[in-house]
């Protein structure tokens, strides 16, 4: 598998010549800066190639190899204003990374939030930190600081009652703590929300099915695939994370059966799944095996990372912690002896995408992490020794 790691630009603490000494040898990137709905230009994505290819004019054997995200945004999503200007921006920005010799596209379709978490410096008993979704602290956001209109229709009594007392010790500065990690945007979203924005972004949801959404992200891969397919890019969707949904908002895309759906829907090459173990592993009795054996062939990018179900659960919804990459509810050796033989059978069959990306998602800060300023999920050690550890079992599995 080609060896990513995600770099936030310009912005990002750890800087490209870092990077070089993890031994990764691809760059995952977006222009963040771009605001959502907006065209990439040419000269804006030959801007971030200049910066990982040749910081300083100095060669750093890197690529700009996968873009996370180009995002789709919630006027496609909910299909609500100008979607025909929205779809116009995304194609064309299609058709500029193409000129740029880009071809791998991640992005979600996650209503209104991205990837959430209710801790993002959870303390570990090694002494380092880990990202957490605690479902009581989420259900307290939720019914009690959000306060939305009927929030505890969709919980049981038992987790009501805990979160309405886990609520009430919050002192003013736990309460705003809080929904600062829960809605003041994370990495892959470009948008930086207040609660009243939340609830604004809500409103274009209410009454949705899982249904609907499910039919405006087939519309929107009807539109985007031919024209990718024209291109040579490979688009693909990450999973829901966490797998269930929130904020009464439907998600569809937290299962192999929902990405089975929407792969068949749209039948291409080049509509496919980035394959993350640790978003789709929250779930009781995900299988990577069975992912990688039934739509290995559609799987264009891959997030290793591993969680572990920790706290209280509520029927499908459970809380879980970031997880060290080889210990967790996922198996990962088994994953990537299944992505190796994904490969083997691209090569044998001559696909030109028979090394697929994969990167090291998440980490614990560890040592000097913990004095850092990074990204929350994204440090410098706790990735490198992901990267490491999954390098030996790749090497392992060979």
């Amino acid at each position: 598998m080609k060896q990513t790691w995600r770099w936030f630009g310009p912005s990002d603490a750890i800087s490209i010549g870092e990077i070089r000494q993890t031994g990764a040898t691809g760059i995952v990137s977006a222009l963040h800066h771009v605001p959502t709905g907006e065209v990439w230009s040419v000269d804006a994505i030959k801007e971030r190639q200049q910066l990982i290819e040749r910081p300083q004019g100095v060669p750093s054997g890197l690529t700009w190899d996968v873009v996370e995200s180009l995002p789709v945004s919630e006027v496609l999503k909910s299909q609500t204003g100008p979607v025909g200007q929205h779809l116009a921006s995304y194609k064309e920005s299609l058709r500029n990374l193409a000129k740029c010799g880009i071809h791998t596209v991640c992005y979600n379709f996650m209503p209104v939030l991205d990837w959430t978490r209710t801790d993002l410096s959870y303390p570990l008993q090694h002494g380092g930190h880990a990202m957490r979704f605690d479902l009581v602290d989420f259900v307290a956001f939720d019914c009690f600081i959000l306060s939305r209109r009927g929030a505890e229709q969709d919980y049981s009594p038992e987790i009501l009652e805990t979160a309405k007392a886990r609520f009430s010790d919050l002192n003013d500065a736990g309460r705003q703590a809080l929904s600062n990690n829960i809605v003041a945007g994370l990495p892959g979203a470009n948008d930086n929300w207040s609660l009243e924005d939340v609830r604004q972004n809500l409103a274009a949801y209410e009454g949705m099915t899982p249904e609907t959404l499910r039919s405006n992200l087939i519309d929107f891969l009807s539109e985007v695939v031919p024209l990718a397919e024209e291109l040579g890019i490979r688009v693909c969707c990450h999973p829901d994370d966490p797998p269930f949904p929130l904020l009464g908002l439907p998600r569809v895309m937290s299962s192999q059966a929902n990405y089975a759906t929407v792969l068949d829907a749209v039948d291409s090459p080049a509509n496919g799944a980035t394959l993350c173990t640790g978003s789709l592993g929250v779930a009781i009795g995900f299988d990577p095996v069975s992912f990688i054996t039934q739509l290995g062939h559609k799987v264009h990018f891959v997030h290793l990372r591993n969680t572990v179900r920790d706290g209280s659960s509520d029927g499908n919804r459970h809380g879980f912690v970031e997880a060290e990459h080889l210990v967790g509810d996922t198996d990962m050796v088994a994953t990537i002896r299944a992505l190796l033989a994904e490969e083997q059978r691209r090569r044998e069959t001559g696909r030109t995408d028979h090394e697929i990306p994969m990167r090291p998602d998440h980490g614990h800060a560890l040592l000097s992490d913990l004095a850092g300023t990074t990204q929350p999920g994204y440090p410098l050690i706790g990735r490198l020794r992901g990267l490491a550890e999954l390098r030996g079992v790749m090497l392992g599995c060979s």
